[in-house]
């Protein structure tokens, strides 16, 4: 018989204590092992990568490319196969000794001015009528979304043809009330009143769908004590509606401005900047600087777009700062 004693197991458990299991990682709970921090750093580089990919795409690259061009003296040839030489603020320099520059800026800041306060004042009162639901009050609110969904060239066609000075029903209209005929769109007088018109028209649905959504967000309970303190609808809409619609108000203004600013589809199709630039704006002036001529001017082109782009983040930091300070206080 052999009587050589058996050694033990490496892994074997001591004389009278149970095995002892190996360790098992941290599950925290759901069965799984816990991710560590660089695991959690790069799952959130993963999602972030596409966003900084777009937006270097799309929003760096042409802001460099734009500042680019206006710093250099561009030619069709040069703009084509390279090598345009630099110069410095010499296109900023010729814009703003441009007779146009002073009519241009003018017409910018009336036509965005008048734009924002119109397309305001009638988005906010089609709310407020709106939030009083009563019977086809969401097919009606539809339907005063038709002109933000029509395509612009549609938008800008169809004033265009409303106010013609020959054939336009505005002038039939007024024909008919016994008025003389207008030439909205080829009078220096009318040109601009008749962009902006049509400007208004299209942004009001645009007001009424922020402002409407910032009305729903007001409690009920607000309008009953005001009522039961006496006050009436108009004194309850300017010390209850008016304060809280504020943070919605100023996100829409600003929406509403950088859009203004850009505007050029509309202009370009009823008026094309003119009679006589009498409706000529920074977006049309930049198109026909660098397109529009017989002989394009690149870099005065991008200088005038990226004057319009400098006046929206201008506009965009005071927005962030004033809301900020509402934070802080």
């Amino acid at each position: 018989m052999n009587t050589t004693a058996r050694m033990p197991h490496a892994d074997a458990a001591p004389s009278g204590h149970a095995p002892v299991a190996a360790p098992r990682p941290f599950t925290g709970g759901t069965g799984r092992p816990r991710r560590g921090p660089r695991s959690r750093q790069w799952t959130a580089w993963g999602f972030l990568l596409p966003v900084v990919a777009y937006l270097a795409a799309f929003y760096a690259y042409p802001l460099y490319r734009n500042a680019d061009l206006s710093l250099r003296d561009y030619t069709v040839r040069s703009f084509v196969q390279g090598g345009a030489p630099f110069s410095g603020l010499a296109n900023y320099r010729k814009v703003f000794a441009d007779p146009t520059f002073v009519p241009a800026l003018e017409h910018t800041v009336l036509f965005t001015a008048v734009s924002l306060f119109f397309q305001y004042a009638a988005g906010l009162a089609l709310a407020v009528f709106f939030n009083h639901h009563f019977r086809l009050s969401t097919t009606l609110r539809a339907l005063f979304l038709v002109p933000w969904l029509l395509p612009l060239i549609v938008s800008a066609s169809t004033w265009s043809w409303m106010l013609n000075s020959d054939s336009g029903v505005v002038n039939a209209a007024l024909g008919w009330w016994g008025a003389g005929p207008v030439d909205w769109l080829t009078s220096p007088s009318w040109s601009l009143v008749s962009v902006t018109l049509a400007n208004v028209w299209i942004g009001v649905p645009f007001n009424l769908v922020l402002l409407y959504s910032g009305l729903q967000t007001i409690p009920g309970s607000l309008y009953e004590a005001a009522a039961l303190d006496g006050t009436n609808a108009w004194q309850r809409f300017w010390r209850v509606t008016f304060p809280l619609l504020r943070p919605v108000s100023a996100i829409t203004l600003l929406l509403g401005l950088v859009y203004t600013l850009k505007v050029f589809d509309i202009i370009w199709i009823m008026t094309k900047g003119g009679p006589s630039d009498s409706s000529t704006t920074f977006a049309t002036w930049s198109y026909r600087l660098g397109f529009g001529d017989l002989l394009p001017q690149f870099g005065p082109g991008a200088a005038v777009g990226n004057l319009l782009v400098l006046i929206a983040l201008v506009f965009g930091l005071l927005h962030i700062r004033a809301q900020r300070k509402q934070t802080d206080s």
